[in-house]
């Protein structure tokens, strides 16, 4: 409860250009991920996450990552991670083992059936991605998008 003589602060609003920059940041992130889980849904059967998930773990040294580590790179809770993860064994393309370093962890493992799928997957994601983000613009652009970016994420565990 504010005391009598405590001043309220007024909020810094957004100047015209930063809402309007806000804007279309927002419709950005509301839309690509729709744009390229439907192209990945078409070509490859795979969701978004699922594609993610396969590539996350084709990056990783003997294509394993403990379930935890992969719920934070894929920004998943651990339980909506872990049905996904069902789902992927289900299909032959992930396995899922006690960590052998730590019992109280489970490691997700790509199969070789699951690398394959990546593989095919990869070159129509990278594609779109290529000509939705990178094509529009200079590489000025790019590099200042980069900058930009490496700027604002950092600060994204900040908060909450």
């Amino acid at each position: 409860m504010a005391t009598e003589g405590a001043r309220k602060v007024e909020p810094r609003w957004l100047t015209a250009d930063e809402l309007d920059t806000w804007r279309t940041l927002h419709l950005l992130i509301a839309t690509l991920p729709t744009v390229l889980g439907a192209q990945l849904q078409r070509d490859s059967g795979l969701s978004f996450l699922d594609y993610y998930v396969l590539a996350g773990l084709s990056e990783q040294s003997g294509h394993t990552m403990r379930m935890s580590r992969l719920a934070i790179l894929t920004n998943s809770e651990l339980s909506r991670l872990s049905h996904l993860v069902r789902r992927l064994e289900n299909r032959g393309l992930v396995r899922r083992e006690l960590d052998p370093a730590d019992g109280r962890f489970t490691n997700a493992i790509l199969t070789p059936e699951g690398y394959d799928e990546v593989v095919k997957a990869a070159p129509g994601h990278v594609d779109l991605v290529r000509q939705l983000v990178f094509d529009p613009l200079t590489e000025d652009e790019r590099q200042a998008l980069h900058r930009a970016l490496a700027k604002i994420v950092p600060g994204l565990g900040d908060v909450g």
